[in-house]
């Protein structure tokens, strides 16, 4: 059964089928632009799948792309509708579309390989850690926002990790993350209780200071894979100014690569929860 969660998913099957059709008819993005009478970035956005495109702009690419066929047309135009539907999110008000295609994917995903350096992921947060975390990292954030911000990561793990159909979540950490006090010492040993006790849930590994540098340091990444039918693998990378999506197969087997190094780094999945009870154990003793 295909796993799909949102608008996310069926908007990128459309850009993708959208982008294919229009190659194949020798149109370029500059005259779907101009037909349309919007920018050349719009077109490239949709076929990205980060917008959606209305059904009137849509037939009028169709038509250009001489799509005739009924069934084709038909099913082009189930994707832009279930491209319109609202996201689970939507209940916590108004959340950016780049926000929203990511919660899109996690959400549709089969599996899910993580590497964070800095703090614990979003999806193994405590609450508390997360609204520290939040007050932290956005000090320009009223507590209403910082209240909603938790409140979506919260519903993340619920919807995720503790779904109907849990994807396999691989998560790797640096040690830093377990050492780097958030919130206060309360706050930060019952996050390390949280993430002992999340073991039975996430693939949890730890690269620990002894290791020296490894591949990734540069910053954390997050690898989707989906079932066949629904979409190929995507990678997000985190940056400073934004995320950015990756999706050609260079840049996945760089990124696959990359994380079988951070495994290979890592201490095994055992010695990691060994870890992180050492951690716990210095932090209750301080």
């Amino acid at each position: 059964m295909p796993k799909v969660t949102g608008p996310t998913i069926p908007r990128w099957q459309l850009g993708e089928e959208l982008a294919r059709r229009r190659e194949a008819a020798g149109v370029s993005t500059a005259e779907v632009a101009e037909k349309l009478d919007c920018s050349e970035s719009k077109i490239k956005k949709i076929e990205a799948g980060y917008v959606g495109v209305v059904k009137a702009e849509l037939a009028v690419m169709l038509d250009l792309y001489q799509v005739e066929d009924q069934q084709d047309r038909d099913s082009l135009l189930g994707l832009q509708k279930l491209g319109k539907q609202r996201g689970w999110w939507s209940q916590f008000g108004r959340v950016p579309n780049s926000f929203g295609n990511f919660l899109g994917l996690e959400s549709s995903a089969t599996s899910i390989r993580i590497f964070e350096p800095l703090v614990a992921h979003g999806l193994l947060q405590t609450e508390e850690y997360a609204t520290a975390h939040e007050r932290t990292v956005s000090p320009g954030l009223s507590p209403e926002q910082v209240e909603r911000q938790v409140k979506i990561r919260m519903a993340r793990q619920e919807r995720v990790l503790r779904g109907e159909e849990p994807p396999e979540a691989w998560v790797v950490l640096d040690e830093a993350v377990l050492r780097r006090v958030v919130g206060g010492v309360e706050v930060m040993r019952r996050q390390l209780e949280h993430l002992r006790s999340m073991v039975d849930q996430v693939t949890l590994q730890v690269v620990p200071f002894s290791h020296g540098g490894y591949p990734g340091m540069l910053g954390a990444f997050t690898i989707f894979e989906f079932n066949e039918d629904i979409r190929s693998p995507v990678a997000y990378v985190e940056g400073q100014g934004g995320g950015l999506y990756l999706e050609k197969a260079p840049d996945l087997q760089r990124c696959n690569v990359s994380y079988n190094h951070l495994t290979a780094a890592a201490l095994s999945p055992p010695q990691s929860a060994k870890l992180i009870a050492a951690v716990l154990r210095d932090m209750k003793a301080d």
